[in-house]
């Protein structure tokens, strides 16, 4: 293997830029070669031929998994494996070394234009989820790319733009994706983000390139540049980001070059990134090319089953759905004959194939359906065409509609402006309702849209962009051939203004402000008790499921452990996702009343019971602590809620934990509370407040507790004013500091 030691400075230079858009430089004096980096995530967009400037080129066919927000809402790690492993093979056959993905950002407000690539609200189930994608990559000797690290949350203005974000809501849920993935998966590479965080770019960010990422969480990869991220490329080695990506003409390794000769930069950083550079250069020469070539509809039936468990059935009333055999059906909406299955962007995949519900529908019914479009992408022409669809659902059983946002409405670069899906085809669902109140809605949409017609249809399937397969996928579930047991991966408000980052999102002047703090998602809703469309967890099923009693204990490593039974009370077989949210019954900070903290999608046949086990790491129970900038697990008494959504509890039980020990340096600035709290001096410093409370009290307990909640604000050193002598104070400190 090729050290950095065998390198010139400037051949160390050199790696670190890329030669292209897509590969790295080789160095061909010591036989280092060239790899490609690609887009993924949930597909291989590898450019045919040579590279072109801007990666715009037409891209080899690849199979078109479905979207992040669609495969997280399996809620599986397991089958986000089996994508994963089917990604690597497709980039091990085109000799592609790294997937750039999964991304793992949060969807902070459902307006971010890129949260079609994204898994969820919650860091626990995206890093889960994330996780099972990356080891099915790296197990075919791909590297995954982990990204976008960090607080990578909006389009707009996103190259320049400062996250502002506190510890405790950076620590807790922007971070713990990230954090989940790097340890449990080990990524080969990690993707800094665009934006700064706290006025400081991510490509130049230390603290978190070097102290979070690599001393506290142990990752021994790569960080390379999202594409373009680079403000200044020498502040960015001493940050510890290896590679810039793409090429930068040399103009880069020039500045890197000069600062080591001027004294600016150690040569030693330079030898690092070009090291790790290397290491992933040697790691994907282990890659041994698949034999012959892709197993095109062995892929397509992978994508169709991920496809067929990421769809989520909302609503189902008077068991309109599944479809009966006989019924006559409307089949209305362009995007039943026009899937939106990705969405816009560097992810944008060219599909080995694309199957349409209309297709799909048509070759299982037959003439038991006909199509009317409804409308158009573009909204011209939409008087006819509605008029044609509502008199084609008034003729038949029932009526299927296809809604959404089309291309235009939701893309990387920019962010929506509304959750309004497009008027026009509201316009067009009421007119069919009207005609035909038996209408099903299949909705089509990267991030979640409101749903002003829930109360007026009785079925809704959320159809998120489901790949390749997805319009296959959506009539297996609608005609019964498969069952929906996809769950929200995030909340579906009824109103924008009663989002958490409503206000705060998306900034101004080249900053916005993460107000609503570690309140993302259903924790703010659940906090502010706020009625919502759908709950974040929520989704149904062709079937019942009634749970036991759960029982919760807490093992030799103090973990906590749920056992649960779960009955399929129907008459057919199905899959739950049982979820397990945990919050304490009293906390020092700010809590969220409930967080997700466990889950497992379980298949059970009709009338059968399953025993399900979950267990829950002792350190996902701990908060940030920014006095002593660490996590800390209170002691005391935890809810834990056993349920299908995180408003569908369907069991409850408390555990007592011990508390983690967090003893604060004092001073004569720290509290009356903080001395009185404290194992040494606080007896005597009671003492001292029986002392001086003694006429006021009256030897009276409560008037006692009443005063030390007047004063137990006061800093101690300030008691001086209250008669307590100087050096007595002084003494009190000094032991509380041994």
């Amino acid at each position: 293997m090729v050290s950095s030691q065998d390198l010139t400075l400037e051949e160390k230079a050199q790696l670190l830029s890329g030669k292209d858009f897509w590969t790295t430089k080789n160095i061909d004096r010591v036989d280092v070669p060239s790899i490609m980096l690609t887009d993924g995530p949930h597909g291989l967009r590898k450019q045919a031929g040579s590279s072109d400037n801007l990666g715009i080129n037409e891209s080899v066919p690849a199979t078109c998994f479905p979207p992040a927000v669609a495969l997280g809402s399996a809620f599986d790690p397991d089958l986000a494996e089996r994508v994963g492993q089917a990604l690597g093979v497709e980039a091990a056959i085109e000799d592609v070394s790294v997937l750039l993905g999964p991304g793992v950002n949060i969807k902070r407000s459902p307006l971010c234009g890129r949260n079609f690539e994204y898994f969820s609200e919650d860091p626990y189930h995206a890093g889960t989820v994330a996780a099972g994608l990356v080891q099915g990559i790296q197990s075919q000797n791909v590297g995954a790319c982990l990204k976008h690290f960090a607080a990578n949350n909006q389009e707009e203005d996103r190259m320049r733009v400062s996250a502002d974000v506190d510890d405790r809501p950076l620590r807790e849920i922007y971070f713990r994706a990230f954090e989940r993935v790097v340890k449990e998966a080990e990524p080969w590479t990690v993707m800094c983000s665009y934006n700064k965080i706290n006025g400081t770019y991510a490509s130049e960010h230390s603290w978190l390139l070097t102290d979070v990422l690599r001393e506290a969480w142990g990752f021994d990869g790569m960080v390379v540049s999202d594409w373009g991220a680079v403000h200044d490329r020498v502040a960015g080695v001493k940050a510890g980001m290896d590679l810039e990506m793409p090429s930068s003409d040399g103009i880069t390794d020039a500045q890197v070059l000069d600062a080591v000769h001027a004294g600016r930069l150690e040569a030693t950083l330079v030898d690092r990134s070009a090291q790790r550079v290397l290491n992933l250069i040697e790691r994907s020469g282990r890659r041994v090319k698949p034999s012959g070539p892709l197993d095109v509809e062995a892929h397509h039936r992978i994508a169709r089953e991920a496809a067929t468990r990421s769809a989520v059935l909302l609503k189902n009333d008077g068991q309109t759905l599944p479809l009966k055999d006989g019924q006559s059906i409307a089949l209305i909406g362009e995007f039943a004959r026009t899937p939106r299955f990705q969405g816009g962007g560097s992810s944008h995949i060219n599909p080995t194939r694309v199957d349409t519900a209309l297709d799909t529908f048509c070759e299982k019914v037959g003439e038991q359906v006909d199509f009317a479009p409804g409308f158009t992408f573009d909204g011209k022409g939409s008087e006819a065409l509605r008029t044609e669809a509502v008199e084609l659902a008034r003729t038949k059983d029932v009526a299927v509609v296809f809604l959404g946002l089309p291309d235009a409405a939701e893309s990387e670069g920019f962010d929506r402006t509304t959750l309004d899906i497009p008027a026009d085809q509201l316009e067009l669902l009421n007119e069919v309702v009207a005609a035909n109140p038996r209408t099903v809605v299949v909705v089509s949409n990267g991030g979640v849209v409101a749903l002003p017609f829930a109360d007026s249809v009785p079925a809704i399937v959320e159809g998120w962009l489901l790949g390749q397969a997805g319009g296959s996928a959506l009539v297996d579930i609608l005609t019964g051939e498969a069952a929906p047991s996809g769950r929200l991966g995030e909340t579906i408000p009824y109103r924008l203004e009663d989002t958490p980052a409503f206000g705060n999102f998306p900034g101004e002047f080249g900053h916005v402000r993460y107000g609503e703090g570690i309140h993302v998602g259903y924790r703010w809703y659940d906090k502010r008790n706020f009625e919502v469309a759908f709950p974040f967890g929520h989704g149904l099923a062709y079937t019942n499921f009634e749970y036991g009693s759960p029982t919760v204990s807490v093992n030799d490593h103090d973990d906590v452990e749920i056992r649960v039974r779960v009955t399929n009370t129907g008459q057919r077989s199905g899959r739950e996702v049982v979820q397990v949210y945990v919050g304490p019954e009293n906390s020092a900070v700010d809590r969220a009343p409930r967080e997700l903290k466990a889950f497992v999608s379980v298949e059970i046949a009709a009338g059968e019971s399953r025993d399900v086990a979950l267990t829950i790491d002792r350190a996902n129970l701990a908060y940030w602590d920014i006095r002593v900038d660490r996590f800390v697990v209170e002691g005391g008494t935890y809810r834990v809620e056993v349920g299908a959504s995180s408003r569908d509890i369907r069991g409850e039980a408390t555990v007592e934990l011990n508390g983690d020990e967090v003893r604060l340096p004092l001073t004569a600035q720290s509290s009356l509370a903080e001395i009185l709290a404290h194992p040494t001096a606080g007896p005597k410093m009671r003492e001292h407040l029986i002392s001086f409370l003694g006429s006021t009290a009256d030897g009276d307990a409560s008037g006692e507790q009443d005063m030390e909640s007047l004063i137990g604000s006061l800093p101690v050193g300030r008691l001086v004013s209250f008669g307590v002598p100087k050096e007595q104070v002084k003494q009190l400190i000094s032991l509380a500091q041994q």
